[in-house]
């Protein structure tokens, strides 16, 4: 207990602990030559005398570190003025911040006497003087290194000096010096030492002091009766407090603490490996969990969560996109995901190696989930797409050809599904390395009158083609040119739906008596569309459309084929138009990206201030906000700021000042 003097009222008493000494081995019976104290900061610094005189003393060496702090002259503020280290420093930390469950206790003739404590300080030992003598070693070396000769110091005589005025501190520039290490080091220096007399525990002066600790009123009055239970008075006593649970620091997702790990129940263990692992054979498995695990029981549990691949255990879709989750980087559903993923990992049960261009053909996904699927089990290879992450595990196989069977049973069941939902055939995607059918010779008749077949097909089909637009009034004199060459389908790699095929913009009537509903499914998708998002570019459209196909029910019936002109074509005869906007000759833009379609009309009031923001748009690719605000009052009279800002906020997005409208910002 260091106990302070009069000056100091009895409240402010500090619990004073020497973690790194032994607690037979105390200082009460060593030389105390100095004490200070900073009461605000809780800071106390003690210097001890050190028994030069002991045999387990080291005299060259005190006298060395004495040379290394002080060097060779004599002066009063050397650290050691007997030309040896004869004196320690500690400096106190604290041990806690929140002392009001810690109190000070005398027990006294039947009687407990509490003082609360105001902190509780650590004393550790401080080597500040070896600072000192970096600082001197540093001058020394500086001296040596010879100062600047006279025509140096003429040519500083002369050299310019630049004023800079500083500029006015933001607040965040404000809270990031209040909290640097420079500024609290400057405020704890602030603050002067208050020097201290130190006495020892059986010192007079110290028990006088100690009778402060004793309550001075034992006036029963004013003491009120303790109707308290014991438990309550505990308590009362110590508070639980939320504040002072300790916190366990939370890792990486991708790290796992094999301690907690194998305190889980097995089958939360497995689970857990899998789905941060993604992929693994079944001897890695047992190698991670504890030393006596029963195989059976290991295997029991890894098939709720993991399918067989190769020989290999890869974690259910299900279990890594749960139920009412969505991508994070798409916002597609997680049962959709779930199709997907389940559809690469059964291609990988088939052969060693998939293209990512077919698999995103096939399930309509966007690239980046498409990619994340593959990263789980496979890796790139140049020119043979993404090969199985694992060599085929051909002894697990053969140990246990129960598991296999029963997990091919499965994949058959899972093939079934996902033949339903992608409409494809499981001889579509048959290993490369079975063996192929052998050719059918055809003949050259057969071959003339299938060619004659096609074109009979073709000229009819055109034929249904003009007449069903000339009776809708949309006839395209450019496009109704008979040309053996069909519209260019999109790009596959945006994931429209069935971008793969190709087809005129009235190709949807081709379709039998679904053509109607899938053309009107079309439309109001569209209108749908931009109502919620005003503006959009061709190649942001085709992306939502790729999401919404892949979003549908299992079994709903899809878009048919659908091109460019197609989607153009639909998007135009529901109330938009397209705004030619005058992109930047050195623009990077997709040509996709380029083509910008608005909604025109939608039966409302503020069409019109829209329309005025898109003929802006016509004549340049960004506009500033009182440009539009001199605009909209010019054609429409006064427009309020909250009409301008809704209009600038539905349409475009903001960067450096200028607006540009949805999608046409190049970063």
């Amino acid at each position: 207990m260091c106990i302070l003097p009069k000056a100091f009222p009895i409240s402010c008493i500090f619990s004073r602990q020497y973690p790194l000494r032994p607690s037979t081995m105390t200082y009460d019976d060593v030389n105390h030559l100095s004490a200070k104290i900073k009461p605000k900061q809780q800071r106390v610094e003690l210097e001890m005398a050190i028994d030069a005189m002991s045999p387990n003393y080291c005299r060259s060496k005190g006298e060395q570190i004495a040379l290394n702090v002080d060097g060779t002259a004599y002066d009063e503020t050397n650290t050691f003025s007997s030309k040896m280290m004869d004196k320690q420093s500690f400096t106190s930390i604290q041990a806690t911040t929140n002392t009001c469950r810690y109190a000070a206790a005398v027990f006294r003739k039947g009687e407990l006497h509490i003082t609360p404590l105001t902190g509780i300080l650590q004393m550790r030992p401080s080597f500040s003087y070896l600072d000192k003598a970096d600082t001197k070693t540093r001058e020394r070396e500086a001296a040596n290194e010879g100062g600047d000769s006279s025509q140096d110091e003429a040519e500083e005589d002369v050299k310019a000096i630049t004023v800079r005025f500083s500029r006015p501190e933001s607040e965040q520039a404000r809270q990031r010096r209040l909290q640097s290490y420079e500024f609290l080091q400057k405020k704890q220096a602030e603050e002067p030492w208050v020097h201290l007399h130190y006495h020892g525990v059986k010192d007079g002066r110290s028990e006088h002091e100690r009778q402060y600790l004793l309550c001075q009123s034992m006036d029963a009055a004013e003491n009120s009766e303790l109707v308290k239970t014991p438990k309550e008075y505990l308590t009362m006593l110590m508070p639980p407090l939320a504040e002072e649970k300790l916190v366990k620091p939370v890792g990486p997702s991708n790290v796992l603490s094999m301690a907690q790990l194998r305190t889980l129940p097995l089958g939360e263990q497995v689970k857990t490996l899998l789905k941060n692992v993604k992929v693994m054979p079944f001897a890695n498995l047992m190698g991670l969990l504890a030393s006596g695990t029963d195989s059976t029981a290991a295997l029991r549990c890894i098939q709720q969560v993991a399918l067989l691949v190769q020989g290999n255990w890869v974690v259910k879709s299900d279990v890594l996109y749960p139920k009412n989750t969505c991508s994070p980087h798409s916002g597609v559903p997680a049962e959709v995901l779930c199709r997907g993923r389940d559809f690469v990992m059964w291609r990988f049960t088939r052969e060693r190696s998939v293209m990512r261009k077919e698999v995103t053909a096939i399930i309509k996904l966007p690239p980046e989930d498409v990619k994340e699927f593959l990263e789980h089990v496979a890796v790139p290879r140049v020119n043979r797409g993404w090969e199985f992450l694992l060599p085929t595990d051909a002894e697990f196989i053969k140990k246990h050809p129960d598991i296999g069977h029963r997990q091919q049973m499965l994949w058959l069941g899972i093939q079934s599904k996902l033949e339903k939902v992608f409409n494809f055939s499981k001889e579509d995607f048959g290993p490369k390395d079975s063996p192929q059918p052998e050719p059918v010779h055809v003949s050259g008749e057969q071959r003339l009158k299938a060619a004659h077949e096609r074109a009979e097909g073709n000229k009819s089909s055109l034929q249904r083609q003009l007449d069903g637009r000339r009776a809708g009034g949309a006839v395209d004199v450019k496009r109704e040119h008979v040309s053996d060459r069909e519209d260019e389908p999109m790009d596959a790699s945006s994931s429209v739906p069935n971008g793969s095929s190709n087809g005129h913009p009235g190709a949807a009537a081709d379709h039998g008596n679904g053509g109607s509903a899938s053309s009107q499914e079309l439309q109001d998708f569209v209108m749908k569309t931009f109502r919620k998002h005003f503006v959009l570019t061709l190649s942001e459209f085709k992306r939502l459309l790729s999401l919404h196909v892949a979003s549908m029910p299992v079994g709903r019936s899809v878009f048919p084929p659908i091109s460019d002109h197609m989607l153009q074509d639909a998007i135009l005869l529901c109330h938009c138009k397209q705004i030619m906007v005058p992109f930047p000759a050195q623009t990077t833009a997709a040509p996709d990206e380029q083509k910008v379609f608005a909604l025109w009309d939608t039966g409302a009031e503020f069409d019109k201030h829209r329309r005025v923001l898109y003929d802006m748009f016509n004549k340049n690719y960004r506009i500033r906000r009182n440009a539009l605000q001199v605009k909209l009052s010019q054609e429409l009279g006064d427009v309020p700021k909250t009409d301008v800002n809704r209009l600038l906020q539905e349409c475009c997005i903001s960067h450096a000042g200028m607006w540009y409208l949805n999608g046409t910002l190049q970063s």
